[in-house]
């Protein structure tokens, strides 16, 4: 594949030419042994330059290698290819009466890529999609390749790695028994007097959306697992009509919502795997921030909601447990997750990206990975506690920094 190579939102043209898609492990092996520099594209969803390998490096993808995803149901877990997507692994877990714990909004991104950049779903018990990995297998530097599970003193550093220690080629992911979920939606929900920590687990996944146009939420979506109680939810309207979360789209896009029942799969992504959920006509950022200070960060953008709105599609608030990963934007604390998607226009939206930076300064933010944003290098540093041991399990396994390009040297180094 050759030409212009650009990512699912259009904002962002590699300087690479082409996307290399070995058909083989051992291709892929070689390829890497022979190249200065590779960074492995995913499913294309960052909007940042974290996956440019620079004019003088290899893109490359894992698409073409086998789509396994072989399920053990009597260890509950899928050891799953790094080039497979969502919405494809969940089918077959499905086949076999078993489960993710977790999904993102999203069905259509890839499995590896997901991992690396943080990327969660919603639930104040839930972690993020890293959580469910308990073995990691990598094409490194020389073309070997090393298996890195719970077990290994480095694997807090090696599945939220930002694609800095090699190609992912496979993951073994925890499953549990397959269960349904229903999805309650409401409207008009107050920012004045909000419960913030009863709203987050009146249900099993629970996400807020507003233009931040007025103050408060128009949508509140409950996804209720129908093992779980019916929860009691007095501070919104129950929706007449089906939503999609940004005003004006077709909810026809979305997973079925008025509490019908469905597998898992299908209610807890916001969008359907057959539908395309946009046209990538946007931009994204999100912040993740220590949850206890979830009220206090809501108060902070509605300070500044006005420079927000006018450049704003829709903002989703979820929660998201505590993990290990060491590069996790959830590492160590329990996370409120404030994303927005912004319209597609880069010079209007990085000038307020900056000022809701500055309101949300003193919580300590941490930027998700793949998304915009302009926080300084040096201050992200300071937000991650385990980045030396980082960089030594990186040094250790890609002396060279065959896998590091601009953006990840900036945000390591």
């Amino acid at each position: 594949m050759t030409g212009t190579v650009t990512n699912w939102a259009g904002n962002i043209t590699y300087a690479a030419e082409r996307v290399h898609r070995p058909e083989s492990l051992d291709a892929l092996r070689a390829l890497v042994a022979r190249s200065a520099k590779v960074r492995v594209l995913g499913s294309g969803h960052s909007f940042n330059e974290i996956a440019d390998p620079g004019a003088d490096g290899v893109l490359l993808s894992t698409a073409a290698l086998p789509a396994g995803a072989d399920v053990d149901t009597a260890a509950r877990t899928v050891r799953v290819g790094g080039g497979v997507r969502y919405a494809e692994l969940a089918r077959r877990v499905h086949a076999h009466g078993l489960a993710l714990a977790n999904m993102a909004s999203l069905p259509h991104i890839s499995v590896a890529g997901s991992v690396a950049t943080g990327t969660h779903g919603s639930g104040v018990a839930n972690g993020p999609l890293a959580s469910a990995v308990r073995e990691v297998e990598l094409v490194t530097a020389d073309g070997s390749t090393v298996t890195i599970g719970r077990q290994d003193a480095r694997f807090g550093g090696a599945v939220t790695s930002l694609g800095a220690l090699g190609v992912v080629t496979a993951l073994t992911l925890d499953l549990e028994p397959a269960f349904e979920v229903e999805q309650h939606l409401f409207t008009e929900l107050p920012l004045e007097g909000l419960d913030f920590e009863a709203v987050a687990a009146a249900a099993y996944s629970v996400s807020l959306f507003t233009d931040w146009r007025d103050r408060g939420f128009r949508q509140v979506w409950l996804k209720r697992r129908t093992d779980q109680p019916m929860p009691a939810f007095p501070w919104g309207v129950p929706a007449k009509v089906a939503l999609h979360p940004v005003p004006g789209m077709p909810a026809e896009n979305c997973t079925r919502q008025f509490g019908v029942p469905g597998p898992w799969h299908e209610r807890l992504p916001h969008f359907r795997a057959e539908f395309t959920p946009s046209s990538g006509a946007e931009l994204q950022s999100e912040y993740l921030l220590p949850r206890r200070h979830a009220l206090d960060a809501l108060r902070a953008v509605d300070g500044v909601r006005e420079t927000v709105a006018g450049v704003l599609q829709t903002c989703e608030v979820r929660t998201v447990a505590a993990d290990e990963q060491w590069l996790s934007p959830c590492y160590g604390r329990d996370t409120v997750a404030l994303h927005f998607t912004w319209v597609e226009d880069t010079a209007a939206v990085l000038p307020v990206v900056r000022r809701l930076e500055e309101a949300l300064a003193d919580f300590e933010p941490r930027p998700h990975w793949g998304k915009v944003f302009t926080t300084p290098a040096e201050v992200l540093r300071g937000r991650y506690p385990r980045l030396d041991d980082f960089r030594a399990l990186a040094h250790g396994l890609d002396p060279a920094g065959k896998f590091t390009n601009a953006f990840v040297r900036d945000v390591l180094h």
